[in-house]
């Protein structure tokens, strides 16, 4: 029996060696985890801005009509190609050429009236010029009486020297008396004769004035007559609608008989859309990244009609004023676009991505390393690893996303212009130069999360650029935590543990 007992105390001791070996935790304590790790690399970042926007003409044109009337013939229709002066359609118009006949008729009837003011005007210079003919004549007829009285009156004298001598005949006195008396009365005749010519000659000129006023009016008259015509001519031209510009029938609004009313304003008509072979997307910039936009930067897009074309334009300008809908504010940006082949129709939405920044073969990690955070057991363990004299010090709660401002969980702007930190009440300033602040973690000698401070570049959302770091190409960095079922489980985990045996009871 005790031979018994013997073996029976070895067999237990040997089964309890096994089951201590076989069932006994190893790997390490709890801090020596496995975490999901990824290779700083190398690539292509390309930062951008998306948006979405409006395919728009470059240039629209409200095609009216001025006059109120019916259209009679309409020559246009949709997606018709127009030229600059085309008729596309027509009003009703026979009333107004009636008013254009009669405005005719007037101006013929001024221009006879002209005519005749001016035939009067020459008559009046005639009967001037016969006046002063005439004046000339009365004059010269005045000096050769005034030549003849004085010829009598020396004859009258001599005959009455030869009386007073008792020589001369008293007849001969009294024909010389008589030879002064008539060419006195001569020469006053000859006076009155040249006061009538001079009398007759101021209303002959009285009346050359008013023929030469009567014909400036006449002239007025035609001007206003020729005024009053272009006027009909103008509106009988706008019977005729016209397209303004070369460009493509885009909506028509008018229907054969309708009756245009243009009282109060001008309705429109035919919308023509110029040049669609080059055409602008509008698009709205939320405030946050209109700073990132800049003249002749490349954007690419899509539209929903053609899901596997993408499309290619340049950022044109970005319009300063600035549009608010429910207290969210946002820039309109004209992107231009060649449109040789018009695929690209007018109203379709764009989904755009501007390229605001472009790496090439830079040092990045992904964005992920960028998010994670260790454990709170990590995290006192290191904060006791850095505390000296070995104290633990308070553990400061970290900031959320909405405290720090930024997006991204990592303390940097979303386009990869970092900020520095700055005491409290000073502005905080981009530094484009030395990259944002972070920190990311690596796999420490003892398993536990090693940070790693870097400064940050532009960003794409998956891969952000390392500007500064003691990283280099091909250093392992901490991702994320393992996932169940993972592979990184089963090659961290999995490498240092030992499967654990299926539980006997």
């Amino acid at each position: 029996m005790r031979r018994v007992w013997l073996w029976l105390i070895v067999v237990l001791l040997v089964a309890g060696g096994a089951g201590f070996v076989l069932w006994k935790p190893t790997g390490g304590n709890a801090s020596a985890q496995a975490y999901r790790l990824a290779a700083v690399d190398r690539g292509q970042i390309t930062a951008s801005v998306r948006a979405t926007g409006t395919l728009n003409p470059v240039t629209t044109v409200l095609v009216g009509s001025q006059l109120s009337g019916q259209v009679v013939e309409i020559l246009a229709d949709y997606n018709t190609p127009v030229k600059q002066g085309q008729v596309v359609a027509r009003l009703y118009a026979e009333q107004i050429k009636s008013r254009r006949d009669a405005a005719l008729a007037d101006l013929a009837q001024a221009k006879a009236d002209l005519d005749t003011k001016r035939a009067q005007i020459d008559k009046a210079r005639s009967a001037l010029q016969r006046a002063e003919a005439q004046a000339a004549d009365l004059r010269a007829q005045r000096e050769r009486t005034q030549a003849q009285l004085e010829e009598a009156r020396r004859g009258f004298e001599r005959q009455t020297e030869l009386n007073a001598r008792a020589v001369g005949a008293q007849t001969a006195l009294e024909q010389a008396r008589t030879q002064v008396d008539i060419q006195t009365a001569n020469l006053a005749s000859a006076n009155a004769q040249i006061a009538s010519n001079q009398a007759e000659t101021l209303g002959l000129n009285a009346d050359l004035a008013l023929s030469e006023a009567n014909v400036k009016s006449s002239e007025a008259i035609i001007l206003q007559r020729q005024a009053k015509l272009r006027d009909i001519e103008i509106d009988l031209a706008r019977t005729e609608i016209k397209s303004p510009v070369d460009g493509v029938v885009v909506k028509r609004e008018v229907e054969l008989g309708q009756t245009v009313a243009a009282s109060l304003s001008s309705p429109t008509l035919f919308t023509v859309a110029q040049d669609l072979s080059e055409i602008d997307i509008y698009a709205n910039i939320d405030e946050a990244d209109v700073g990132r936009l800049k003249e002749g930067q490349k954007v690419s897009f899509t539209v929903n009609a053609y899901p596997n074309r993408s499309f290619d334009g340049r950022v044109r300008m970005v319009r300063l004023a600035a549009q608010t809908v429910q207290n969210v504010v946002t820039y309109t940006a004209v992107i231009s676009v060649r449109n040789q082949d018009q695929a690209l129709l007018p109203g379709m939405t764009a989904n755009l991505q501007i390229i605001t920044d472009e790496r090439e073969d830079v040092l990045r990690i992904p964005n992920a390393a960028l998010r994670f955070r260790p454990t709170i057991t990590t995290a006192a363990a290191e904060s006791r690893d850095d505390a000296p004299n070995g104290e633990t010090p308070r553990r400061r709660p970290r900031k959320t996303d909405e405290q720090t401002g930024t997006g991204d969980g990592r303390g940097a702007t979303p386009d990869g212009q970092g900020l520095r930190r700055r005491p409290r009440g000073e502005q905080v300033q981009f530094l484009e130069d030395e990259g944002a602040r972070a920190r990311i973690y690596r796999v420490g000698p003892d398993g536990n999360p090693q940070p790693v401070p870097v400064r940050l570049g532009v960003t794409d959302g998956a891969y952000t650029e390392i500007i500064r770091s003691d990283l280099k190409e091909g250093a392992a960095i901490i991702i994320g935590g393992p996932r169940a079922g993972s592979a990184d489980e089963a090659n961290g985990a999995g490498a240092n543990r030992r499967p654990r045996p299926p539980r006997m009871f």
